[in-house]
């Protein structure tokens, strides 16, 4: 059997610096595991682990060796921390194990600039000259500035050269370039000024204050990246670290990862499920909320599913293990949300784009800085000088490499805290688009199983007597309507009697003799038929039957005795989101296959002024595309199984409640709740995270078109404006600044998610 190579898009690099660098690689052994794996040793990056090759050999992104691949889940344990932040931040960042270092580390460096900055300011040609600031100078001032600034540009801000070096190698631009070439151009100038002439003004300050408020910026992203990692550290510390497990008859407490399929695990009151399964002895009910959202512990038998990382309450129980490691919901869950928050939105692909020019006109507009003042002005070389490496760090657009990274981050770290699961970054973006959602009726706005709603008493009858009559004659079968009503009669706590003469009439009704008395039960032909008269009561029918519900008449000895009314209920909060929805500016649709007196009975309850009824589940898809044929952006939400077809075909697919493979496999957007409010909430979310997505690309923009001119020294002549490097820095950084706290901002929007 052939291996069929897949092309995988990759984040490599120095991630933090090089923002949202992508590498394409097209040579990687696809993830499907064959046979004839097992005699080849893969060999894997420790910060890319989908870099996968059958040889040793360097990471195309990050340049780290290639390594074997190990099975222990402690691949990552001896890994160094200070190696790998300069390569991958990225990618850390999206792991919840390394987060809190990640940002220990960039706070560190932050501070230790910033501490060493401070003197450098103080003694720089803006401390002495503007500050008017006499400060003793054991060593001349340019050589004291010159020993500060060194570690700050070779050590807190190593990132960024050894971004760069990466960068180019790969023979990219990027901001990494960018920053380090507004960095070196101040400090070897400097350092050059310091030997061949001592005494004269120089740019130390520009290079360290612009490493240092780069690093705040970048500091400030890790805590937004950080706070949605918390969301996943919550997924992962769900999953109890030990397990009791049957083997060869007798109880063994092991690691909860060194189950295996097949493995029958003990679970008492009080204990977490480890992985998923189904039960083979016992019952229990287990509390599910953690991982599908319901707040109803499930009762569970025999047979029944069970899923890792959600709490048994009370029986003993034994599960088969079906599902382990990776395979299972949670896992699936994790992993979905990881690469949402790794993933690139459609705004930060073009950012990616433009990056490599704006290094390009950054440079260059530095270049003719310093031609138009030394050449066209006749300017000194100092001056010329000042205005080009103004011009080349002030047109830094390190925002732009923030912008939507940030807001992504916070957007979806946000929708999993709610059960929200948002596949990728284009889907939070494109969800915000949306003109029109398709709702399936059926487990979407209904509960999805029948209930009695109505029991109506005619002729001297109470309501007992006819749950009574009707729950005895319903009790020997099977179909849902008769487990509705005998559900009924049990909540209402009447006996039931025995019933004889048993006789069932196709699609008409039941008949049977109940305590002495002929019954009669089912539709109105089968009354009809035998001479019974419901022409008073008609009325009552024909309004039960035009609210959407199914009907049960029941006659006893002749006479109209009452009837009993089933619908799907709809559930609590389907009105409120049909409404809100609406507020929203969506045409709201519902689909179904049900009959058209049903569908129009639920839709008039719902305020849904627009239907499909009757339609196949697998017609689903076609009435999908025909909203997309009236120019319509389609969002079709259903419980990810029977609706597969059109969940693929809609422009966002949305499956709600069910916390199942399925659900994760089919939707772009996965609602763990039932509740289907949470809609609304997903695409409040999405229009809250576009916003901040543009305010973000708005301060990231605005500041390079009206700084770059100022910094280039245009209006110097006219007006006096002049930009020195060090003040460039600190407007470069207040950009950045600005973006990233702009983003954590976000998380304000999560009170507003729930009604």
């Amino acid at each position: 059997m052939s291996c069929k190579a897949e092309e995988l898009s990759v984040d490599c690099g120095c991630q933090m610096e090089a923002k949202q660098y992508e590498y394409k690689m097209s040579d990687k052994l696809s993830h499907e595991k064959h046979d004839h794996d097992e005699a080849k040793t893969i060999y894997t990056c420790p910060m890319h682990p989908e870099v996968r090759k059958t040889e040793p050999g360097k990471c195309p992104g990050c340049g780290m060796d290639l390594i074997p691949e190990k099975k222990s889940a402690g691949a990552h344990a001896d890994h160094d921390m200070q190696k790998m932040s300069h390569m991958d931040h990225e990618a850390a960042m999206t792991n919840p194990q390394m987060a809190k270092k990640m940002e220990r580390d960039m706070r560190r460096r932050f501070w230790i600039s910033l501490l060493l900055s401070i003197p450098i300011f103080l003694y720089s040609p803006v401390g002495i000259n503007i500050l008017k600031l006499n400060l003793p100078t054991p060593i001349p001032i340019n050589w004291l500035l010159l020993i500060l600034t060194t570690p700050i540009v070779f050590w807190t801000g190593s990132i960024f050269i050894t971004g760069t070096y990466y960068s180019l190698k790969a023979k990219k631009l990027n901001m990494a370039v960018l920053i380090v070439t507004g960095v070196l151009a101040a400090y070897l100038f400097s350092v050059l000024l310091t030997f061949i002439r001592p005494g004269s003004e120089t740019f130390y300050e520009a290079a360290a204050l612009l490493v240092t408020f780069v690093l705040f910026g970048h500091w400030m992203e890790m805590k937004s990246r950080r706070g949605t990692s918390d969301s996943l550290r919550a997924l992962f510390d769900l999953v109890p670290p030990k397990a009791t497990v049957i083997r060869e008859g007798k109880e063994q407490i092991i690691l909860s990862s060194e189950i295996i399929k097949g493995d029958v695990v003990l679970v008492k009151p009080g204990d977490k499920i480890p992985v998923d399964g189904s039960v083979v002895e016992g019952e229990t009910s287990i509390d599910e909320s953690l991982v599908t959202g319901e707040s109803i512990p499930v009762n569970k038998n025999i047979g029944d599913s069970v899923v890792g990382g959600s709490v048994n309450i009370t029986g003993v129980i034994k599960f088969k293990a079906e599902k382990v490691g990776a395979d299972t919901v949670l896992a699936s869950i994790i992993k979905m949300v990881e690469t949402a928050q790794n993933s690139k939105a459609p705004g930060q692909r073009i950012a990616d784009k433009a990056a490599g020019w704006l290094v390009v006109v950054a440079i260059g507009s530095g270049l003719s800085a310093f031609l138009g003042w030394y050449f066209g002005a006749n300017a000194g070389l100092i001056t010329a000088l000042t205005f080009a490496v103004s011009t080349v760090v002030i047109a830094c657009p390190d925002a732009l490499g923030l912008a939507t990274p940030t807001a992504v981050a916070v957007g979806t770290g946000i929708g999993a805290k709610n059960n929200i699961l948002i596949k990728d970054a284009t889907t939070l973006e494109n969800t915000s688009r949306l003109t029109a959602i398709v709702l399936d009726k059926t487990g979407t706005l209904t509960e999805g199983k029948p209930k009695v709603t109505d029991v109506v008493a005619f002729n001297g009858f109470t309501e007992d007597e006819i749950m009574k009559y009707e729950a005895t004659i319903e009790s020997g079968s099977n179909h849902p309507i008769a487990k509705a009503i005998t559900d009924e009669a049990k909540n209402r706590h009447i006996e039931l009697a025995s019933h004889q003469n048993f006789q069932s009439i196709a699609g008409h009704g039941l008949r049977a003799e109940i305590l002495g008395k002929k019954i009669l039960t089912g539709k109105e032909k089968l009354l009809n038929d035998n001479g019974v008269d419901i022409t008073k009561e008609r009325v009552v029918f024909d309004r039960l039957a035009n609210e959407g519900k199914t009907v049960s008449i029941l006659a006893i000895d002749g006479k109209v005795a009452g009837v009993v009314a089933v619908a799907d209920t709809i559930k609590a909060n389907s009105k409120k989101t049909v409404a809100a929805l609406k507020n929203i500016g969506l045409e709201v649709i519902m689909i179904t296959g049900d009959h058209t007196r049903v569908a129009q009975g639920v839709a008039n309850e719902l305020g849904i002024d627009r239907f499909f009824a009757e339609v196949l589940p697998e017609e689903k898809e076609k009435y999908v595309k025909k909203l997309q044929d009236e120019g319509k952006f389609v969002a079709m939400v259903g419980d990810g199984i029977n609706d597969a077809p059109a969940l693929a075909r809609s422009d966002i697919g949305i499956a709600i409640g069910a916390g199942t493979d399925v659900a994760i496999e089919t939707g772009n957007i996965v609602l763990m709740k039932s509740d289907p409010y949470d809609i609304v909430a997903a695409i409040r979310l999405s229009k809250a995270t576009v916003r901040k997505m543009k305010q973000n690309l708005f301060w990231a923009a605005i500041y390079n078109i009206l700084a770059i001119p100022v910094a280039a020294g245009v209006f110097y002549k006219s007006f006096g404006l002049l930009l020195r490097p060090e003040i460039s820095a600190l407007l470069m950084s207040a950009s950045s600044i600005i973006v990233a706290s702009n983003a954590v901002l976000l998380k304000r929007v999560g009170s507003k998610l729930k009604l």
